[in-house]
């Protein structure tokens, strides 16, 4: 069983900016996404949080990267569409892949009283795995909204294109069980009422 989202739990989305969608960046010529539904998924979670009133984190990746698409002085660093952030957000800039790393955002959650986290956005196999993997080592009761993620292809060392969806699958693959439980979004959002029975909470490295 995993006990209901209280007062204790934050909604963090990770990097959901207009330079996540410059596919030729982040795959190379062949630059292409998986689930293109991730952007739908996290909007309903976050109406769902807004609803309710729970704390809704942010991270906005500034990157130090000359090439980068994510930069806030760029118009690809700006939020989407239906993710601007409100008054009581709690909003953190960031330059490396750990939403954790060179930010207040532990400090932030610690002083809400939040001790669980639910993670979303982009992409699954860079910023969203790291701060995830970081969230559970700091003790932090993790889950990952994984249809609420996305990933690009991935070009390896030995110019084999590996495909988008493989990439965002093995890295919920690695993450669940070990650094968070992973939960769809519709899950998220009924956690915010009740117990979810019918799910196991799995993270381990406790």
């Amino acid at each position: 069983m995993i006990p209901a989202f209280g007062a204790d739990t934050a909604l963090l989305l990770i990097d959901v900016q207009v330079g996540v969608d410059v596919l030729k960046h982040w795959g190379g010529p062949t630059g292409r996404r998986n689930n293109p539904n991730a952007e739908s998924v996290m909007l309903d979670v976050l109406a769902a949080w807004r609803e309710v009133g729970r704390q809704v984190a942010f991270t906005r990746h500034d990157s130090r990267e000359t090439a980068s698409p994510l930069k806030l002085a760029l118009p690809t660093g700006a939020q989407k569409p239906g993710f601007e952030t409100m008054a009581d957000d709690l909003v953190v800039s960031k330059d490396v892949n750990s939403a954790f790393v060179g930010t207040s955002l532990e400090v932030g959650l610690r002083r809400r009283g939040i001790n669980r986290l639910v993670v979303a956005g982009f992409f699954t196999n860079f910023c969203v795995e790291t701060t995830t993997r970081m969230a559970g080592n700091l003790g932090f009761d993790t889950y990952l909204v994984h249809d609420g993620c996305a990933a690009t292809n991935r070009i390896g060392p030995n110019a084999v294109d590996h495909d988008a969806e493989l990439v965002h699958e093995m890295s919920v693959a690695n993450l669940h069980g070990e650094f968070c439980t992973a939960i769809t979004g519709a899950d998220a959002a009924s956690l915010l009422v009740g117990d979810a029975r019918h799910l196991d909470r799995v993270q381990g490295n406790e």
